[in-house]
């Protein structure tokens, strides 16, 4: 190959290694917020700028109408950068850039908007008793979830809640599985105006494993005082959230799941709707396996109880079940024992067991706690014993009796029926009764509807009703007394009262008792015989010797009106014309 040949491949190579250095991207520099986005010109304020490829070298500087200010850098991370704004800023819209001047091949200028504002003029008097109160308002990390051996960035938004400003505070950061680093876990504030907010960041590494671990705790303690001196402490703990991948260099054993078996009551029922002192009822009670381990020789103790314990090996110790301690004052077990053998439950697995129980006569109305025990031996061979409680509620509902004080009798189609009703309190204690009603869908009523109120046990109550039938026939009666349970509960007693009804009888027609008046010499009714004694009748037997009257003497009834008597003066005729 020639001399020329050779210088100019020589060129072209070196034109081409030129070219592939001038294309070489740069970074890609980007800046997605600023926090606070606004600050006072009175004093220093601490900004946190987020964003993508930060340098370490990145320089940042507020451009303003007037003012050129280079910012401190007081932490630097990829993506997040903490810079102080220093105090006397001229008040405006500022830009800010980030450059990295120092890089072999710096990225583009980064531009971003940030204002300065005037301090207020007059701070207002703080209330009586006015205090300072600082609390969080909100914290973040700039990695979102935190990685062994990571550095990342803790911030924390402060917020003044009470009415007095808060000065010098002082806030420190402290972790069992965290270390703070650069500032040692201690950050300052000169101070925070009632109602103001202040973001203060601290970085932090774990340097522990975080092997199983959903989130670490950080304890942050704040001290800080009010205008006159008074000292003031709060503590927080906040909740880190831990990425779930190889958190440790070296590698761990896997831990194996814990199996366990676990007899919870799913569900219980009374064959008795409403439980009374002295109701006798069967519990049905459904129990699971909810564990992932069977369970073994299960009994069930209601009341609550135990069993004999195991050996240090697993080896079940004689001990028996004891389930005679447990309370049995408001029920008590009828017709077998309160122990129940319910053999073995394989995970998952389910039966209904059933206890007969009785509610003591002497229990006050209310809601009643049973607990349960289970006791059982796990694959191990340990005797495991599980408690539970369910709840019954025992009523005490008024027994009364609703009836007729004194018989009725036949009721006449069309005619006022009396009606006597009476309430009887056939319980041993006093009974509270709302309104009583009575309806009928045969007739019409009057005075059929009352309040009862309290009825001493044995006492009565009285309702004295009227009645109109309609037709004749059995005529049916519901009596309703509304009232109110001992769990505020709305209920009614209903009791069906059946009564005959007849037709009115007209009286035949008989010509010796004419409308208006009758025989027997215009009294209406006929002479009515009397009973005789011995003497009356010899005494008629001799006046028949004597051919004198001795018919039966008979009583005349008392006349429906008497015949007025009119006076006849000297030459005035009678009325008969006598």
């Amino acid at each position: 190959m020639s001399i020329k040949h050779k210088i100019f491949s020589f060129v072209i190579l070196l034109s081409l290694f030129i070219s592939a250095l001038q294309v070489s991207p740069a970074a890609a520099l980007s800046i997605t917020g600023i926090s606070p986005a606004i600050a006072p010109n009175n004093v220093s304020t601490e900004v946190t700028i987020s964003g993508t490829d930060f340098l370490p070298d990145v320089q940042v500087t507020l451009i303003g109408t007037t003012d050129t200010e280079e910012l401190t850098l007081q932490s630097w991370s990829e993506t997040s950068l903490v810079v102080i704004v220093p105090a006397g800023l001229t008040a405006g819209i500022y830009t800010v850039s980030i450059t990295s001047p120092v890089s072999p091949t710096p990225p583009p200028a980064e531009f971003h908007s940030f204002t300065v504002q005037d301090a207020p003029t007059a701070t207002p008097l703080p209330p009586a008793f006015g205090r300072p109160q600082i609390v969080i308002d909100s914290y973040r990390t700039n990695v979102g979830e935190i990685i062994y051996n990571e550095e990342f960035n803790l911030v924390v938004r402060l917020h003044n809640a009470g009415q007095v400003r808060a000065s010098n505070i002082q806030a420190v950061f402290s972790s069992p599985d965290l270390t703070p680093t650069k500032t040692g876990g201690v950050s300052a504030v000169p101070g925070m105006d009632a109602d103001g907010r202040v973001d203060i960041a601290q970085k932090m590494r774990a340097t522990t494993s975080l092997y199983g671990k959903a989130g670490v705790q950080v304890d942050l303690s704040i001290t800080y005082y009010d205008d006159k001196g008074a000292p003031y402490s709060e503590k927080f703990t906040l909740n880190v959230p831990v990425k779930a991948i190889n958190y440790a260099a070296a590698a761990t054993a896997t831990p194996t799941g814990m199996k366990r078996s676990q007899l919870v009551i799913t569900s219980y029922d009374a064959d008795v709707e409403i439980l009374q002192p002295g109701s006798l009822f069967s519990l049905e009670i459904g129990v699971q396996n909810l564990g992932n381990a069977s369970a073994r020789n299960v009994t069930m103790i209601i009341g609550g109880g135990s069993s004999g314990g195991s050996g240090a090996n697993g080896t079940p110790q004689p001990g028996g079940v004891s389930g005679g301690s447990g309370e049995f004052t408001n029920f008590a077990p009828v017709g077998a024992s309160n122990i129940q053998s319910l053999g073995d439950f394989a995970p998952g697995a389910s039966l209904v067991a059933s206890q007969k129980l009785i509610v003591n006569v002497s229990t006050n109305p209310g809601a009643y706690p049973m607990k349960i025990t289970f006791s059982y031996l796990d694959e191990s061979g340990n005797t495991i014993n599980d408690d539970q409680v369910i709840t019954l509620l025992v009523y005490s509902l008024p027994n009364v009796d609703v009836s007729f004080y004194q018989p009725v009798g036949t009721l006449f189609v069309g005619q006022p029926n009396f009606l006597p009703l009476q309430v009887v309190n056939l319980g041993k204690k006093m009974s509270v009764l709302g309104s009583m009603k009575v309806t009928t869908t045969g007739g019409a009523l009057e005075n059929a509807q009352t309040l009862v109120g309290s009825i001493e046990s044995g006492g009565y109550f009285t309702l004295d009703a009227m009645v109109y039938p309609d037709a004749a026939g059995p005529l049916d009666l519901t009596v309703t007394i509304d009232y109110t349970d001992d769990f505020n509960q709305s209920r009614t007693i209903t009791q069906p009262l059946t009564l005959d009804v007849i037709e009115m009888e007209e009286m035949p027609f008989d010509p010796n008792f004419p409308e208006g008046g009758g025989g027997g010499g215009g009294e209406g009714f006929p002479p009515m015989e009397q009973e005789e004694t011995f003497w009356q009748k010899a005494w008629r037997f001799v006046l028949g010797l004597f051919g004198l009257d001795s018919g039966q003497p008979v009583e005349q009834p008392a006349p429906m009106y008497e015949e007025e008597m009119i006076p006849v003066e000297p030459g005035m005729r009678s009325p008969k014309g006598g």
